[in-house]
């Protein structure tokens, strides 16, 4: 493993180190980047994706890896934030025997590094790794797949969202457009639909939008090209990253935008640009933070607890709801007040 360089990249933000992980034997190439450890050790889920360079491998990571330790803090975990990148393509290169030299340089890092299931990866895989390393989170049995718990967190936030902004006391009559039905995603539309939300879905694969409405059938298809702009209350970005940029702003039509995905913004000016429009951003970071604080739970002293889980995912309603509540009074991008709180966090915390 060797530590790498990337003060050149504009994602950069005094990050503590990033480290290659290869081995061309396998074909394993893959990013570890730690963001900040104040809190404690760095957690994250290690994504697979078929980056097209390594230089937008590393980007995501920095960018990923960052977010995680914002939300580590605005969650009130005691961690610090990292992120695994492995590039390839997990439909044709990911192997057993790549995920294992994976996570067996994962142990090499000692514990600076807890990783668990993202995106390519699956609760099957990380059962795997766990045969090489203690230093993963997400045990079948335990607290598994994080997915429907970052759902959750999102349903949750739209309620507040709804409540505080839209002043509507439940979903019925609430329109949502759901960008993205993976396995977050999905659960969302679930939620939604038991609560009585209009919804509208858009996927890039039809297996899974036919996986939907083969449980729906009063579900709207959207092109994902097209549902940023589809006319519904709640826009929820579930797919990846950078959906809400210049041109996306314009387009817009939802009086909210709350989603599942990490690093929604292009841009932090892409906040201001929102506020500004009279679109109330839920920060993407608060919104999906039900499924750190499901894994995280497993490092418990006490062992893993489910209802502890569902509690603190709760709490995050209140956090949304404060943060609205100091976006209005004072006139600043909930991205931005959410960004000032879980700094004063962190670097408190380093300098008590």
């Amino acid at each position: 493993m060797e530590q790498i360089d990337v003060k050149n990249y504009k994602e950069f933000d005094n990050h503590e180190r990033v480290i290659k992980v290869e081995d061309d034997n396998i074909g394993l190439k893959a990013y570890i980047a730690i963001h900040n450890s104040n809190l404690g050790p760095a957690i994250g889920g290690t994504r697979m994706y078929n980056y097209r360079t390594e230089k937008e491998a590393i980007s995501d990571a920095l960018n990923l890896s960052k977010a995680m330790t914002y939300k580590c803090a605005l969650s009130g975990i005691k961690q610090g934030g990292g992120k695994g990148i492995i590039i390839g393509d997990p439909k044709i290169d990911k192997t057993e025997e790549l995920i294992r030299t994976y996570a067996k340089k994962i142990d090499e890092l000692g514990g600076s590094f807890i990783t668990g299931e993202d995106v390519g990866l699956s609760e099957e895989d990380v059962q795997v790794m766990f045969e090489e390393s203690n230093y993963f989170v997400g045990k079948s049995g335990l607290a598994g797949d994080p997915s429907p718990f970052a759902a959750q967190s999102v349903f949750y936030c739209m309620q507040a969202a709804i409540e505080d902004y839209m002043r509507a006391t439940s979903f019925d009559g609430v329109s949502v457009a759901v960008k993205g039905v993976g396995k977050v995603g999905s659960s969302l539309v679930d939620l939604l639909v038991k609560a009585g939300a209009k919804v509208a879905i858009a996927d890039i694969d039809d297996a899974q939008i036919d996986k939907i409405l083969r449980r729906y059938s009063n579900i709207e298809v959207v092109h994902p090209k097209d549902i940023h702009r589809f006319n519904a209350d709640i826009f929820a970005p579930c797919a990846l990253g950078g959906d809400i940029n210049d041109k996306t702003v314009l387009e817009l039509k939802a009086k909210i935008i709350c989603g599942g995905a990490n690093n929604q913004l292009a841009q932090p000016e892409v906040g201001d640009r929102l506020h500004k429009k009279g679109i109330l951003y839920v920060v993407d970071y608060v919104a999906n933070a039900g499924g750190l604080i499901n894994v995280v739970d497993e490092l418990e002293e006490e062992g893993y607890s489910k209802e502890r889980v569902m509690m603190r995912i709760q709490i995050i309603k209140d956090t949304i709801k404060n943060l609205i509540a100091l976006s209005e009074d004072q006139d600043i991008a909930t991205s931005r007040f959410a960004d000032m709180m879980a700094k004063c966090i962190f670097n408190k915390d380093s300098n008590a």
